[in-house]
């Protein structure tokens, strides 16, 4: 309660600033604007926020396709993005006041744990999420959970996948396909040490999600316990911290991320380079090879991550956004259908596909004709795609997230990395405790 009674403080004074008008504080108003059904006499208006201007097109598609085949039930939906903490901190206030929420609303994974404090101010969507439990990855789905209601709908999987650069693995002597294991790696990444130019692989000291989280989570451990309980020091964590070390100063076929993470303009020109053989990242960075990288086209093949024994998890599901509808909509079960019907529903997989390049949270879409239509991914990274994904659904962990989660993340970009990663400071074991006992006196 303390925790949230800090993050509605917060919220207040930045919707005060914003709306002051003074200096250069951000404005309350939305970066941008979209009305879809504007011009449909009787339409029934809905209100969607987001803080990903890309999500915009799905509902517009969603928007449109819903008017096209309910002339009898149209809608006019305001879509309005806005920068990222300006929106989740204007939203959370809005729902604890009850006042000034939209109708549908995007929430990041790592904010998520904040909106469900207490009585969640969001309506279930039980009655469209459990119909398609069984052909979904259910993992996902129990992110946005509470007490047997799934309030938010996923936007994707975000199965983490190891992306292979084929021209240096090549010319390293490497057959990809027999990366089974974290050793096949490293003994992978000798060899591309020894017969190239490239390194195997970077480890970022900026963002857990592309290294270190979807690691431990292969492995059935976590931050966090399914009780809240803080678990970030625990042995295992503690052993997957000390191998990303070992793997950049003691088998040498590693090094420190350029700009700290792979998301960076410095580490999109040194990729692009041929700086290093391969990438850990989520499906959805698929995007940004496209965007940054585009001398890689035709050079990059998916393939699972590497096991850390025969049998494990080959996979993780990293980042995501739950979309909501609020408890302040006065159309309740025609923005809930919506949703669903943006969403859930088969064609709304399909196309959070076609119109963003996420994988779809039903894998029974996975075989369908309209994600094997050839597009731009197909032809930058190859036809092997939801195969590679059919192959991992069942080996997706659920993560335990919390209202803590953030501060593991700055603990973890500001300290453990740079401590344990970057000045070898201090040992996996130390920085871990000392993070963990941290966020244990912030509870």
């Amino acid at each position: 309660m303390k925790k949230l009674f800090y993050l509605l403080i917060f919220a207040v004074m930045a919707l005060l600033t914003a709306c002051s008008g003074s200096g250069e504080s951000a404005s309350s108003e939305a970066e941008e604007t979209e009305i879809i059904g504007d011009d449909i006499e009787g339409a029934t208006e809905l209100t969607y926020w987001t803080f990903v201007g890309q999500h915009v097109d799905l509902f517009r598609d969603a928007a449109n396709r819903w008017n096209e085949e309910n002339p009898d039930r149209p809608i006019k939906l305001t879509a309005e993005t806005y920068p990222y903490d300006q929106m989740h901190n204007n939203l959370l206030l809005a729902l604890q006041s009850g006042k000034g929420a939209p109708d549908i609303a995007d929430i990041e994974l790592s904010r998520y744990a904040n909106y469900l404090q207490g009585e969640p101010q969001l309506e279930p969507m039980n009655e469209y999420v459990e119909p398609v439990l069984e052909e979904s990855v259910t993992s996902r789905f129990e992110l946005y959970a509470k007490d047997g209601n799934y309030y938010g709908i996923p936007t994707h999987v975000g199965a983490t996948v190891m992306y292979y650069n084929t021209e240096i693995m090549d010319q390293a002597g490497v057959d990809i396909d027999e990366i089974k294991t974290w050793d096949d790696f490293v003994e992978a990444g000798k060899k591309v040490v020894e017969n190239t130019d490239s390194v195997m692989w970077n480890v970022g000291t900026g963002d857990f999600l592309m290294d270190f989280w979807p690691m431990i989570s292969q492995q059935n451990s976590d931050f966090f316990n399914e009780d809240g309980e803080v678990i970030l020091d625990n042995e295992t964590n503690s052993k997957t911290l000390q191998f990303l070390h070992d793997i950049i100063y003691g088998e040498n076929i590693a090094e420190l991320t350029p700009g700290a993470m792979n998301q960076s303009e410095e580490f999109y020109g040194y990729m692009n380079d041929g700086g290093a053989a391969s990438i850990l990242a989520p499906l959805w960075y698929m995007g940004r090879f496209i965007d940054n990288m585009p001398d890689l086209e035709g050079k990059i093949a998916i393939r699972p991550m590497p096991a850390w024994e025969d049998g494990g998890n080959r996979s993780a599901g990293m980042g995501g956004t739950g979309t909501v509808v609020t408890n302040q909509t006065e159309e309740a079960e025609l923005a809930k259908e919506f949703l669903a019907f943006t969403k859930l529903s088969e064609e709304g997989n399909k196309n959070l596909w076609t119109v963003l390049g996420f994988d779809p949270p039903r894998w029974s879409v996975w075989e369908s004709e309209a994600v094997r239509q050839d597009n731009k991914y197909y032809h930058y990274f190859g036809t092997g795609i939801f195969d590679t994904l059919l192959d991992l659904k069942d080996e997706i962990n659920e993560l335990n997230i919390t209202e803590y989660t953030p501060d593991v993340s700055t603990e973890y970009n500001t300290t453990i990395a740079e401590n344990v990663l970057r000045q070898q400071a201090q040992s996996p074991e130390e920085a871990l405790k000392q993070a963990a006992d941290k966020i244990r006196d912030m509870k």
